[in-house]
């Protein structure tokens, strides 16, 4: 098939498909043919972005002078990676607040960009402007039909059954140039490839459109519960964008279920949790009374109950074959709680993108998330990798062709035809949506190919790190070092709930802080030594050294009053972020700043060294 956006979206794809299962045969026979000439399709895919977009405003600078229209696509690939520049997301906003400002000249791109998303902020610090295209909705439709067909290989599922999806739409808005502004979320699920996508799959959201996009996200919570639990039988998995809503849900229902049960035995609605009128209306004309049905869940959630909800899902919803959500980077330490609520239930990792593009699709669904990777798709977008070597200690001279940055080593970027196995990279990309040469930001490791495209497993976000001064530890150093932590409370019979956590450099020696919201009573002493046990649980030569020579002070613990983090989720949904896009607040925020923020503020017993 030839390698061109008309041909590689999905609605192009599936109209040819008779059948479910026909659809699946086609859309894994499309990925099998381009990812085995994945270096040809991206040469190529290159080239389509350029000869739609030549002559922009961002690009002129360099290629104004080449008559880019008429140029071999492979000289045109290695024109534009030599004389455009690296960039990050700050070199592009400029240009992106121009347009949301109303400027309709051809500054990013040719064709004229009417919506912009936003990106969550919560991992980042502060939300960015991202163009959003019909491009964009279809590879998410691609993404998300591509991802089901080699699930449905693995874990098959009844035609006609039904997702329990914990998705929610926020609000959009409007910028001053009259641009359309939400989550990149927000947008597919109001588009028509979210309705295309079930229709192909047959598989049908428990939930109508006005419980998505109810505006309150506690409400439509509550009715993805109800909903999935008046047609369990019908329920063929439980998924949602991040495993965090899920847990998140499951935490609610804990508290929710005998209002839940009183509304199935009823066909009712709870008039003091649902109050949102369209919401009440959508709901109420799917449910009708089911006695024998609520009297059998509550018998089942009073025996939960006691067990501490273990194995609520199979228990509640016996049909279901897995649960399926993004389980990688931030996401990993909640999968502890939802094996609880799964108790072997299949957890499969969903697929790789960012609000800029789709990156990979998970095409081995039967592994762990902890050891899940990602098929790159070539026709998504234009991707570079630049290599990263870890420093040592002693490692400050660079060689001419590589570049110091402050946790890694440079080379110059490479195509996705010359990556390596074992090589950790930096993600770049060239979208057709108007980003060039791009970085990500994200550090993935090539574990292996399929075919003739990278497998890449996500190592963690470049700079979000904790370090005082020589030091470098990265996200998943902070997990393990919690996790270790934990295994202690665990034996207490508590739980970390959430955590975060910042460098505090604000006096001397600089030190590591990190929060804690407990469940259950766990005594000083037992917290001192969960402190004592991750001071000496980071692997990294930089703390170990620094400690050892007092230029970085001891580790300090502080456990936040309960239900911190609920108030943390609650202030950035008030302030427009959307919970299906949402992450516990950057690990280099201090979490006393940001509980100030919110109303009530929340205690912090500490420090404890």
């Amino acid at each position: 098939m030839e390698p061109n956006p008309s041909n590689c979206n999905n609605n192009n794809i599936s109209s040819s498909c008779s059948s479910s299962n026909g659809y699946e045969h086609d859309i894994i026979k499309w990925f099998e043919d381009v990812t085995e000439k994945a270096g040809s399709v991206q040469t190529q895919m290159l080239s389509q972005i350029l000869k739609q977009n030549h002559g922009v405003e961002y690009l002129k600078r360099w290629l104004g002078d080449y008559n880019i229209p008429d140029m071999d696509a492979c000289a045109l690939e290695s024109l534009f990676t030599s004389v455009v520049p690296i960039a990050s997301h700050e070199d592009f906003e400029p240009f992106i607040q121009r347009i949301a400002d109303g400027d309709t000249s051809p500054i990013l791109t040719q064709q004229p960009i009417t919506t912009l998303s936003l990106s969550s902020g919560t991992t980042g610090g502060r939300q960015k402007f991202v163009p959003f295209t019909r491009h964009s909705a279809q590879t998410t439709l691609q993404t998300f039909t591509l991802a089901a067909a080699y699930r449905s290989k693995v874990y098959p599922t009844r035609k006609g059954g039904r997702i329990l999806e914990f998705i929610y739409s926020s609000k959009q808005s409007q910028t001053k140039g009259g641009l359309t502004v939400g989550t990149a979320t927000t947008h597919y699920y109001s588009s028509q490839e979210f309705k295309i996508k079930q229709e192909k799959t047959k598989s049908f959201t428990c939930s109508p459109d006005d419980v998505i996009s109810g505006g309150d996200y506690k409400q439509s919570t509550y009715c993805h519960l109800l909903l999935g639990l008046f047609f369990c039988d019908e329920v063929e998995f439980i998924t949602s964008a991040f495993v965090y809503s899920i847990v998140q849900a499951f935490r609610s229902f804990e508290e929710l279920w005998r209002d839940i049960c009183d509304d199935i035995r009823e066909g009712g609605l709870n008039s003091a949790r649902i109050k949102v009128p369209k919401m009440r209306k959508a709901v109420l004309s799917l449910i009708s009374p089911k006695p024998c049905l609520a009297s059998k869940l509550e018998a089942a959630c009073l025996e939960l109950e006691k067990e501490d909800w273990f194995g609520v899902i199979p228990r509640l919803w016996p049909n279901v074959k897995y649960v399926y959500s993004i389980m990688t980077g931030s996401m990993q330490p909640y999968l502890k709680k939802l094996r609880h609520y799964g108790d072997g239930l299949p957890l499969v990792s969903g697929d790789y993108g960012s609000t800029e593009s789709w990156i990979g699709v998970n095409v081995d669904p039967s592994l762990p998330p902890e050891n899940v990777t990602f098929a790159v798709v070539p026709t998504f977008s234009y991707f570079e990798f630049i290599p990263l070597h870890r420093q040592n200690q002693d490692d400050y001279n660079c060689t001419s062709s590589s570049i110091m940055s402050d946790d890694f080593i440079e080379d110059l970027p490479i195509p996705l035809s010359q990556v390596k196995v074992g090589q950790q990279y930096e993600i770049v990309l060239t979208t057709f949506t108007g980003l060039y040469r791009c970085r990500l930001g994200d550090v993935v490791e090539v574990s292996g190919f399929h075919n003739g495209t990278p497998k890449l497993n996500f190592t963690c976000r470049r700079k979000l790190i904790l370090t005082v001064n020589i030091d470098k530890n990265t996200e998943k150093d902070l997990q393990l070092v919690v996790e270790r932590g934990a295994q202690l409370v665990s034996g207490e019979a508590a739980e970390v709930v959430d955590f975060t956590s910042y460098a505090d450099v604000s006096r001397q020696p600089g030190h590591y802080v990190i929060f804690w919201e407990v469940k259950g009573e766990v005594e000083d002493k037992v917290l001192d030594a969960c402190c004592r046990e991750m001071d000496v649980s980071f692997a990294d030569h930089g703390y170990v050294v620094s400690r050892k020579t007092h230029s970085i002070g001891p580790l300090e613990l502080r456990v936040v009053e309960r239900g911190t983090f609920k108030k943390i989720l609650d202030h950035f949904v008030a302030n427009g972020a959307a919970l299906s896009q949402f992450k516990t607040p950057s690990r280099r925020e201090n979490l006393e700043e940001q509980c100030r923020t919110v109303e009530g503020g929340a205690a912090v017993r500490g420090p404890l060294h």
